[in-house]
């Protein structure tokens, strides 16, 4: 049974893009391939991924389109305003240490020159990581920690466990960013419970992101691009 379920088409659909998501993340920096090269991989892996394991579950229909998009521009409000309100705010040991890493880009700075690359930096933002994200944090682990037969599971089920458990896993993922990330993480958790729609919450997720990229664009705050 653990077996069947591990390797179940739904399990890989929420989740599998997630996993090779976290698994180049861990490899490409390891093979020291030029940075055109590197976000190829990224866009053609994770693309790959979607459209083999996760089409099925995908629905682009939200069905609050303005609230979704003024929820994006909302959490990119949050993201940004400590750094803008406080100055030294990230500089701090609580958001600087061993545990939650170093506020660097991960951009070579050869790429912050080149469009090339800056475009496929803004496309894995803009386009794969809201999908892969949103199919793993709100479309599977935050029915899985209601009931592991997580298919059983609506989307958008409120438990206390799962809310919140997720909510701080989804601001753990974002290093030096956790107290925004634990906001963005609530929000869009709220969201989810209200809409109950993948569609919805991707949207959200796009936007904010969207909106972050233009911001590194304009202000060169190339940190934000972890």
């Amino acid at each position: 049974m653990a077996g069947r379920s591990f390797l179940s088409p739904q399990l890989l659909a929420y989740a599998g893009p997630f996993g090779v998501f976290v698994a180049l993340m861990m490899i490409l920096p390891r093979l020291d391939l030029p940075i055109r090269a590197n976000l190829a991989i990224w866009l053609t892996l994770c693309s790959a991924a979607i459209f083999l394991w996760s089409r099925r579950v995908l629905e682009f229909r939200p069905s609050q389109w303005v609230l979704s998009t003024l929820l994006g521009v909302t959490v990119f409000a949050i993201w940004i305003a400590p750094d803008l309100l406080f100055a030294g705010w990230r500089s701090h040991w609580l958001f600087q240490n061993a545990a939650t890493g170093e506020l660097k880009t991960s951009l070579p700075a050869q790429a912050l020159s080149d469009t090339a690359s800056l475009a496929m930096r803004v496309m894995r933002a803009s386009l794969i990581v809201p999908i892969v994200e949103e199919l793993f944090w709100r479309g599977w682990l935050m029915r899985w920690l209601v009931d592991p037969k997580f298919e059983e599971v609506p989307l958008g089920t409120f438990s206390q466990g799962s809310f919140w458990g997720v909510a701080v896993m989804f601001a753990l993922e974002h290093g030096p960013y956790w107290d925004v990330g634990l906001l963005a993480g609530i929000l869009y958790g709220w969201w989810m419970v209200r809409t109950k729609r993948l569609s919805d919450l991707i949207l959200a997720h796009a936007v904010t992101n969207v909106c972050l990229c233009a911001y590194v664009l304009h202000t060169g705050q190339w940190e934000y691009w972890l």
